[in-house]
């Protein structure tokens, strides 16, 4: 069923519907959206508010090609400002992007977002089809019915190394990062580094969380 979250939906490239969940489970909001290399900041920020209504839903699965190529999803890092704009509504609405690999001449432009970790499983680059240079993407929604054992890196502060933290945040010159920047991109540049810092630090540790997952659809 097609849903109209009624935010400026003339100005973007986008497509919603709900669909409806069988007895005992929930609805799935999943989002289409294509953002033109070009696109401006009033098409933008009508983009995001409608991602912030439809990730209100309790389910969502938002995919498309959003052409930030300058992004580095695993550091959350950008270039661009718009790219950095983008990152901001992705974390404001607390969303998961769950591509890992480059989609188009080396980079990651079409993306899967989710507000439900293990909503989305099963994650595949298929090649391209006909004269198209994207990779097309297969992935399934999952419904919550069996049980599945998922591991996630986290941090284990308890075996930290803060002495080599300081360290690699020390190494950053801070009085010339920020220079001539608002206060929120001298945040994203800190949140970089402290990112940055993080993925260098060895102390990760794998913590096994199970939680509810069945194959519902394969998209």
């Amino acid at each position: 069923m097609e849903l109209h979250l009624g935010t400026d939906e003339e100005l973007t490239k986008s497509l919603w519907v709900r669909i409806k969940g069988s007895t005992g489970a929930g609805d799935i909001i999943a989002g289409v959206c294509y953002r033109p290399p070009d696109q401006g900041d009033r098409a933008d920020e009508a983009l995001y508010r409608q991602i912030g209504a439809a990730s209100h839903s309790q389910a969502l699965v938002l995919m498309g090609d959003f052409n930030h190529p300058d992004i580095c999803w695993r550091g959350n890092t950008a270039g661009h400002k718009q790219s950095r704009r983008f990152l901001e509504c992705v974390d404001d609405n607390f969303l998961l992007q769950v591509i890992e690999e480059p989609t188009r001449r080396g980079a990651v432009l079409d993306l899967v977002l989710t507000n439900k970790e293990g909503l989305v499983g099963d994650v595949k680059l298929k090649g391209s089809l006909g004269c198209s240079d994207h990779e097309m993407v297969e992935f399934r929604i999952l419904r919550a019915a069996r049980r599945a054992l998922s591991k996630l890196p986290t941090l284990d502060f308890r075996r930290a190394d803060f002495g080599l933290f300081r360290d690699l945040l020390g190494r950053v010159p801070w009085d010339k990062a920020p220079e001539g920047r608002g206060a929120q991109d001298s945040w994203l540049i800190f949140k970089g580094h402290l990112l940055q810092a993080q993925e260098e630090h060895p102390n990760k540790e794998e913590v096994r969380q199970n939680h509810q997952e069945a194959c519902m659809e394969k998209l």
